[in-house]
Protein backbone atom coordinates (compact mmCIF):
# COMPACT_ATOMS: atom_id res chain seq x y z
CA UNK A 1 0.00 0.00 0.00
CA UNK A 2 1.62 3.36 -1.09
CA UNK A 3 1.73 6.35 0.84
CA UNK A 4 2.48 9.59 0.27
CA UNK A 5 3.02 12.92 2.34
CA UNK A 6 1.46 16.30 1.02
CA UNK A 7 3.05 19.66 1.87
CA UNK A 8 0.65 22.09 2.13
CA UNK A 9 2.55 25.65 1.33
CA UNK A 10 0.96 29.25 1.67
CA UNK A 11 0.47 31.64 -0.49
CA UNK A 12 2.67 32.08 -3.11
CA UNK A 13 2.84 35.11 -6.05
CA UNK A 14 2.82 34.06 -9.95
CA UNK A 15 6.49 35.61 -10.02
CA UNK A 16 7.72 34.06 -6.90
CA UNK A 17 10.44 31.38 -7.44
CA UNK A 18 8.92 27.79 -6.09
CA UNK A 19 12.00 27.88 -3.84
CA UNK A 20 11.42 31.48 -2.38
CA UNK A 21 7.99 30.04 -0.80
CA UNK A 22 9.48 28.93 2.40
CA UNK A 23 8.69 25.82 4.60
CA UNK A 24 5.25 23.76 4.06
CA UNK A 25 3.06 24.70 6.71
CA UNK A 26 1.27 21.75 6.73
CA UNK A 27 1.58 18.16 6.51
CA UNK A 28 -0.40 14.50 5.84
CA UNK A 29 0.73 11.34 5.38
CA UNK A 30 -2.13 10.03 2.86
CA UNK A 31 -2.87 6.58 2.36
CA UNK A 32 -5.07 4.57 -0.65
CA UNK A 33 -8.97 4.91 -0.37
CA UNK A 34 -9.52 2.64 -3.29
CA UNK A 35 -11.47 5.18 -4.86
CA UNK A 36 -11.02 7.34 -7.97
CA UNK A 37 -11.46 11.15 -7.43
CA UNK A 38 -12.79 13.81 -9.77
CA UNK A 39 -9.24 13.94 -11.49
CA UNK A 40 -9.97 10.65 -12.42
CA UNK A 41 -6.51 9.81 -10.38
CA UNK A 42 -6.51 7.51 -6.98
CA UNK A 43 -8.35 9.42 -4.57
CA UNK A 44 -6.14 9.32 -0.79
CA UNK A 45 -7.14 10.61 2.61
CA UNK A 46 -5.41 11.42 6.36
CA UNK A 47 -4.86 13.50 8.68
CA UNK A 48 -7.41 16.06 7.50
CA UNK A 49 -6.51 15.72 4.13
CA UNK A 50 -8.27 14.35 1.09
CA UNK A 51 -6.10 14.53 -2.13
CA UNK A 52 -6.21 13.37 -5.98
CA UNK A 53 -3.13 12.05 -6.69
CA UNK A 54 -1.17 10.68 -9.60
CA UNK A 55 0.87 8.28 -8.15
CA UNK A 56 3.14 7.61 -11.40
CA UNK A 57 4.25 11.10 -10.92
CA UNK A 58 3.44 12.27 -7.71
CA UNK A 59 1.48 15.16 -8.71
CA UNK A 60 -1.48 16.75 -6.36
CA UNK A 61 -4.37 16.69 -8.98
CA UNK A 62 -7.28 18.12 -6.45
CA UNK A 63 -6.92 18.88 -3.12
CA UNK A 64 -9.29 19.23 0.10
CA UNK A 65 -8.00 20.63 3.81
CA UNK A 66 -10.12 19.77 6.96
CA UNK A 67 -13.18 19.56 3.74
CA UNK A 68 -12.32 22.77 2.46
CA UNK A 69 -10.41 23.46 -0.75
CA UNK A 70 -7.15 25.88 -0.39
CA UNK A 71 -6.93 29.63 -1.24
CA UNK A 72 -5.94 30.86 -4.22
CA UNK A 73 -2.31 31.23 -4.27
CA UNK A 74 -1.83 28.39 -1.93
CA UNK A 75 -0.34 24.94 -3.06
CA UNK A 76 0.18 21.26 -2.35
CA UNK A 77 2.79 18.90 -3.54
CA UNK A 78 4.08 15.12 -2.61
CA UNK A 79 7.22 15.31 -0.82
CA UNK A 80 9.85 13.97 -2.67
CA UNK A 81 8.23 14.26 -6.38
Amino acid sequence: METFEVLIYPYNPQDMPPTARGPAVRSATVRPTGEEGATGHPRYAGDGVQADIDPTTGTVEAITVDGAELEDGWSARVADA
